[in-house]
């Protein structure tokens, strides 16, 4: 399968060393896990399929190999309901399965890398940038190799650089 050929499915699952996600958007709740955000906001129990669902399988796949999952996400408080659920629930199942993340807080601060668009960045290689409609629904991918990874590890570069891990931030700013 060439480069060109791969989708973000694969990508998630083919990578050699590492995939680096940056998230810079309050709401992704029509990108799926719908019935899980619905049981977070009804304060109710995680359903089954959400614990175990097939990313908790990929993830756990990669730390097993080896390979390094991580992200930083761009946020401010106080927290979106979708954000208290994505942090809460699922920074919490992935973090179990072994994937890392970092918290970018912009509440007091400005954002380092503003105009960042959503992305993933396979290998230092291939960057896979996410687009969302308004209302945090997933849209597609583009992939970009070549000239432009630079930009997109640039922009993990500052985000790492001005982001704190996310279980220090938790205690401090969780709920």
């Amino acid at each position: 399968m060439t480069a060109s050929s791969r989708t973000l499915g694969d990508w998630l699952s083919e990578f050699e060393r590492e995939a680096f996600r940056l998230e810079t958007l309050d709401d992704y709740s029509q990108s799926g896990g719908m019935d899980a955000y619905h049981a977070f906001l009804a304060g109710a129990e995680q359903p089954e399929d959400f614990r175990t669902s097939g990313w908790v399988t990929t993830v756990g796949a990669a730390a097993r190999a080896g390979k390094r999952m991580y992200r930083v996400h761009i946020l401010s408080r106080p927290l979106t309901d979708y954000l208290r659920f994505e942090l809460g629930w699922g920074y919490q199942r992935n973090m179990a399965a072994g994937e890392e993340f970092f918290i970018l807080d912009t509440t007091e601060q400005d954002n380092p890398v503003p105009g960042a668009p959503d992305f993933w960045l396979f290998d230092d290689a291939t960057a896979a940038e996410m687009s969302y409609d308004g209302n945090g629904k997933y849209l597609g991918s583009e992939f970009h190799t070549g000239g432009r990874i630079a930009e997109f590890k640039a922009y993990r570069d500052v985000a790492m650089a001005n982001a704190v891990p996310f279980a220090d931030w938790w205690a401090e700013h969780g709920e």
